[in-house]
């Protein structure tokens, strides 16, 4: 038995590598999906030996319960004899289609969190120089016009360069932003899964769709709801990488992208962001905090995809939860 590294660890060198397997039977390689897994295993596919992708966690938990420090040797002796026994705890390895998609819906996750990156550290210099704070209304005409006023007048020096600096970051932001979601929405149009999604599932819009779509798979991926509900990090778990972590908090096994995306899109989420009217049945009580455009002030009800949406009242006799209207297929942005 012979041990060693590949390094660089880039395509090139792995498929260098790989060459001297080609016309050998019964070659099987398995590693963990983990960051670079994609392109492991496309040029091991492309090299004719066996792919096994194994699941993170279940694997660690395949391990027991530690004695010694995790180390790679550690960590291939456990897969080789996770291999030899049959017993890897195999993860679903996507098509191209997938991937693509994912990668897509991981750039729009990036976008979003340093937009609001940049719009907190707006609210961090008004509010370190004692100007008034614009909540809800920064990157509107309005809240434009106010923080260049507010700028001119109240700020110093220092503070109108990181203001200026910040605004034009965030029209970079959000220009990337919205040529973005339009191409996670025309591809979510041409994937049947997530149509059925957007078109079934209160709160569930076109981005969550996909996303959903890409990273659950197909039906015969989880052998029980459980586990499709642990992947997308919804369930309360005792499992953590280091095993030193409280137990009580939610799983983190799966994407956060996921997670997140599937928390915003629950019924109380929804809820408590998109209040129903008065008359309407509903389950969790919620103030209103429409704004006085109809539905663009602080506080507007949005879907799980960011957008603003209207919720008329549901007819009478049909659930609110079940009413076209209340699933978000008629947005404004």
């Amino acid at each position: 038995m012979k041990t060693g590294r590949i390094a660089p660890a880039d395509r090139a060198h792995l498929a260098d590598w790989l060459a001297r397997f080609h016309g050998t039977q019964d070659v099987t390689f398995a590693f963990e999906a983990c960051t670079g897994w994609r392109y492991v295993a496309e040029e091991m596919a492309a090299a004719g030996v066996g792919v096994v992708l194994a699941e993170p966690a279940d694997t660690a938990a395949a391990r027991g319960r530690r004695r010694h420090p995790k180390t790679d040797r550690a960590d291939a002796r456990l897969l080789r004899e996770l291999v030899a026994e049959q017993r890897v705890p195999t993860c679903w390895v996507p098509p191209t289609r997938v991937l693509e998609d994912r990668a897509l819906l991981e750039l729009y996750h990036d976008l979003r969190r340093e937009h609001t990156a940049w719009v907190q550290r707006v609210h961090a210099v008004l509010f370190h120089q004692g100007a008034e704070t614009l909540d809800g209304v920064l990157r509107t005409a309005e809240g434009q016009a106010r923080l260049a006023e507010i700028a001119a007048t109240r700020l110093s020096p220092a503070g109108r360069v990181q203001i200026t600096t910040a605004e034009r970051m965030l029209e970079v932001y959000e220009e990337q932003l919205a040529a973005t979601r339009r191409r996670i929405v025309a591809q979510a149009r041409y994937l049947r899964g997530a149509r059925l999604l957007h078109d079934e599932l209160y709160g569930v819009g076109p981005v969550t769709a996909l996303a959903l779509t890409c990273w659950l798979g197909g039906a015969d991926r989880f052998t029980s709801s459980r586990q499709a509900v642990r992947f997308t990090g919804l369930d309360i778990t005792v499992y953590s990488c280091d095993g030193k972590r409280s137990p009580g908090h939610l799983s983190r096994q799966g994407p956060a992208w996921v997670t997140t995306r599937s928390r915003q899109s629950s019924p109380a989420h929804s809820a408590a962001r998109n209040p129903w009217p008065p008359d309407s049945p509903r389950i969790w009580p919620a103030p209103d905090r429409r704004g006085p455009a109809g539905g663009r002030g602080p506080g507007a009800p949005r879907s799980s995809d960011g957008t603003f949406e209207p919720r008329p009242a549901p007819p009478q006799g049909m659930s609110g939860r079940f009413h076209p209207a209340a699933r978000g297929d008629q947005r404004t942005a």
